[in-house]
C-alpha cells in the first residue's frame, strides 16, 4: 500500500524515551477541540500497529497522533507521511539493537526527519546533547526546539514540583503563561512542551492547552506516584514499564524531589537491550544514585550488580545496598526498611517484571 498523505494534522512521535507521555499530552490537548483523533492504542508502536491504525483513517478524523518505535528497519513510513514529527531525545534505549553507538541510534531516529512532509514541522529537544547528532541539517520545513536549560522557541521556566505534578511557565504570544501537568519530572515538562508547541502552531487557544494538559492521564507504570495507606506518608513511584540509563536517571530525579529528603529507596531491575553499553550504563546509574543522596538501594537481576559496585565506589554504604536474583528476598528487604515518610522508586526493563514488585509493595505495605 502507498503511504497516506493526510490533509489533517498528522503527528509522528519517536525517541529513545518519553514517546508515550508526549503522545498522551498531544492527544489531551487535541481532544479539547477534536473528538475524533486517530491515535496509537496503548504502547502499540511497531510498524504493524501503524499499518493497522492507518487502515482505519477516514474523512471524519480531525487529526492523527502516532507513537513510532524506530529501529534499524522501520517501516512506519510505508503507511503514512506525517506532517509533524517529534523526536523526544536520542539515548541508550535498545542500544544493543541499534549498533551499540549513539551515532547509529541517531541515524535510526533520523528516519523521522527523512520521511515527514518536506514542508512539515520538526520538533527537537534542545536540552538533549545527543539530538545534535540527528540528520536535520537539510530539513527545509519548520524546525522547532523545546528546552529548559537551553534557549529555545518553547522554553519552560519557573518550574516547581507540587504534591500532584509540575507547574511551569512558558512565554506564549507575548506573555508568560503557567501550565500544570499531573505528572512528575523535568523530562515530563519537556514532553509537555512538545505538545504546547504543536498546539500553538495549530492555533489552539491557551485555555485549550491548559485544560488539555491538566486533564491528561499519565500512561500506566510511567512515573505513577501512589500514596501508600501505611506507613504514614509513604509514597510509591511505579515506573516499571521499561528502563534505560537515561530514563532511570530521570526517575531518580523525581525520587530525589518528592517527600522526606532522608528517606529515599531505589528499587531497580537490570536494564536490558543495552548491548556493549550494559556495564557502563549500569555503572552510570550507580554513580547517579550516590550523587542524588539515595539512602537505600535494592537491585534485582544479574547485570544490576554493576550498579552496586559503582554505588559503593561513589559513597553509598554497602550495608544499605541489597543485590539479589531472588524476588522474595528483594520484597522482604524492601518491606524491612519501608517506614513512615519513605519514598520508594521501582523501575526496571519490561522483561524484569518489576511491576510485580510494585504490586507487592502496594499490597503489603499494610502488613508491616
Amino acid at each position: 500500500m502507498k503511504p497516506i498523505i493526510p490533509r489533517v494534522p498528522a503527528v509522528g512521535v519517536t525517541g529513545s524515551a518519553g514517546k508515550s507521555s508526549t503522545t498522551s499530552f498531544i492527544n489531551a490537548i487535541f481532544n479539547t477541540r477534536w473528538k475524533n483523533v486517530l491515535t496509537t492504542k496503548g504502547n502499540m508502536n511497531l510498524p504493524k500497529h501503524t499499518k493497522q491504525a492507518v487502515s482505519q483513517f477516514n474523512r471524519n478524523h480531525k487529526a492523527i497522533v502516532l507513537e513510532m518505535g524506530l529501529g534499524r528497519a522501520s517501516n512506519h513510513f510505508n503507511y503514512i507521511q506525517p506532517n509533524i514529527g517529534v523526536i523526544t531525545n536520542v539515548g541508550t534505549a535498545h542500544y544493543g539493537k541499534l549498533g551499540n553507538s549513539i551515532k547509529e541510534t541517531a541515524k535510526a531516529k533520523s528516519a523521522m526527519i527523512r520521511n515527514i512532509h518536506p514542508r512539515g514541522i520538526l520538533l527537537l529537544n534542545n536540552d538533549d546533547t545527543n539530538s545534535k547528532l540527528l540528520d536535520y541539517k537539510n530539513f527545509k520545513g519548520d524546525l522547532i526546539r523545546v528546552g529548559i536549560t537551553s534557549k529555545s522557541e518553547y522554553q519552560a521556566t519557573n518550574i516547581k514540583y507540587t504534591s500532584y505534578g509540575m507547574i511551569f511557565g512558558v512565554t506564549l504570544r507575548g506573555k508568560k503563561v503557567y501550565f500544570f501537568i499531573p505528572a512528575f519530572g523535568m523530562h515530563n515538562v519537556i514532553n509537555a512542551l512538545f505538545a504546547i508547541a504543536i498546539a500553538d502552531r495549530l492555533n489552539f487557544s491557551i485555555n485549550e492547552m491548559k485544560l488539555g494538559l491538566r486533564s491528561c492521564k499519565s500512561p500506566s507504570r510511567r512515573v505513577n506516584v501512589i500514596k501508600l495507606s501505611k506507613p504514614k506518608g509513604a509514597l510509591l513511584i511505579d515506573d516499571t514499564f521499561n528502563a534505560n540509563p537515561q530514563s532511570v536517571k530521570a526517575a531518580v530525579d523525581v525520587l530525589a524531589e518528592l517527600g522526606n529528603k532522608k528517606k529515599k529507596i531505589a528499587v531497580l531491575g537490570s536494564m536490558l537491550e543495552l548491548g556493549d553499553y550494559s556495564k557502563k550504563g549500569h555503572q552510570e546509574v550507580g554513580a547517579y544514585l550516590a550523587k542524588k543522596g539515595i539512602k537505600h538501594v535494592f537491585l534485582y537481576g544479574k547485570n544490576a550488580s554493576y550498579v552496586k559496585t559503582a554505588a559503593i565506589e561513589n559513597g553509598i554504604p554497602e550495608k544499605n545496598i541489597l543485590h539479589t536474583t531472588n524476588r522474595d528476598k528483594l520484597h522482604y528487604g524492601i518491606l524491612r526498611v519501608l517506614n513512615e515518610g519513605c519514598v520508594v522508586l521501582i523501575k526496571g526493563s519490561h522483561k524484569m517484571k518489576m511491576s510485580r514488585t510494585a504490586e507487592y509493595i502496594a499490597r503489603n505495605s499494610l502488613k508491616k
